[in-house]
């Protein structure tokens, strides 16, 4: 391929320039590939935003679609170049990662920061039977081993249904729209913004992941302890930053609806796009300790949400679960 011949000039350039003092030179492009990544996800996003607008769809409908693809996409670049890179172990460990970060550390925040966060009945309606369903599935899945293409086809099923009663909601929901809030501005800037945005993503996306197997080579690390960690933490992060803004502002309540459909979206679209390109590689690590920490994680931050609400205290106790799983998967704990 092409892309994947122009990405290889790059990192065997960067290569040659770590050659010297790899150790620190590989943690320092991985630093800066995950920024670049998370950023240049955002600008494809407003610009995808812009583009949808002047090409006159509803602001609702490109709030719902645009907004919500764009907090995953940064996982989702990665999970591609994971598996064209042969490193598919890293993907369900992306995954798996980014939900427990989300939920144990995002959410957790927003509540112990919030005070009691109260949320919306499309929440508990939608969102979360949803968290359950794409959870549980995942796990299921990634059970056997592998993940394959059929099962990658079931996943984004899923994510159609979920994007369905996202823009039609059951009639005893409330339908609180999140309007697009993109100024339409030229088409052209848009454009570039799209392409700029794209370019950028997809270097910073490759680069990541050529990184993680380089320091997993230098220092003995399992890539998918990184993939589970420092990739998920690091691709976590913007939403770590507006749930922490939107706590002290007393607005937490949007923050954890945007945490629990990121997490939707990485279980169904994440794994689901990364296993078309090729089948995905679970290994055992997984299997004994991050699937079943993301699921219990799940099955307790919906116990705790079930009345619509969640307390400090059960915020401190997810931020627990969290530290839990870092030391666990590092082998910090048994």
């Amino acid at each position: 391929m092409a892309l994947l011949d122009l990405l290889d000039t790059v990192s065997h350039a960067l290569a040659n320039l770590a050659a010297a003092r790899p150790a620190l030179i590989w943690p320092l492009v991985l630093a800066v590939a995950l920024a670049c990544l998370v950023k240049s996800a955002d600008v494809f996003t407003a610009a995808a935003e812009r583009v949808g607008v002047r090409a006159g769809l509803s602001p609702f409908v490109v709030g719902i679609l645009i907004v919500s693809v764009g907090t995953s996409l940064p996982e989702l670049v990665a999970a591609i170049f994971a598996v064209l890179r042969g490193a598919s172990e890293m993907v369900v460990a992306n995954v798996a990662g980014s939900n427990i970060a989300n939920l144990g550390l995002v959410l957790g925040l927003a509540a112990v920061m919030g005070g009691t966060v109260q949320i919306r009945r499309r929440l508990t309606h939608v969102d979360l039977p949803f968290l359950a369903g794409s959870t549980l599935l995942l796990a299921l899945m990634a059970w056997s081993g592998q993940v394959v293409a059929l099962e990658g086809v079931i996943l984004l099923l899923g994510l159609a249904l979920y994007l369905h009663f996202g823009l039609h909601p059951p009639a005893h929901v409330e339908s609180t729209p999140s309007p697009s809030s993109a100024v339409p501005g030229p088409l052209w800037r848009a454009l570039l913004g799209l392409l700029f945005g794209a370019g950028v993503l997809l270097v910073a996306a490759d680069l990541t992941v050529v990184a993680v197997l380089e320091i997993a080579d230098l220092f003995g690390i399992a890539t998918e302890t990184l993939a589970a960690t420092v990739i998920a933490l690091g691709t976590s992060l913007p939403e770590l930053v507006v749930t922490v803004v939107a706590a002290r502002k007393g607005q937490a309540e949007m923050a954890v609806g945007n945490v629990v459909g990121s997490s939707v979206f990485n279980a169904f679209a994440v794994t689901g796009v990364a296993a078309l390109v090729g089948p995905l590689a679970v290994p055992p690590s997984l299997i004994g300790l991050a699937l079943p920490l993301m699921v219990g994680i799940t099955a307790l931050t919906i116990v705790m949400l079930h009345e619509n609400s969640m307390s400090r205290w059960e915020g401190s106790l997810l931020l627990l679960v969290y530290a839990y799983f870092l030391l666990a998967i590092t082998g910090l704990v048994a």
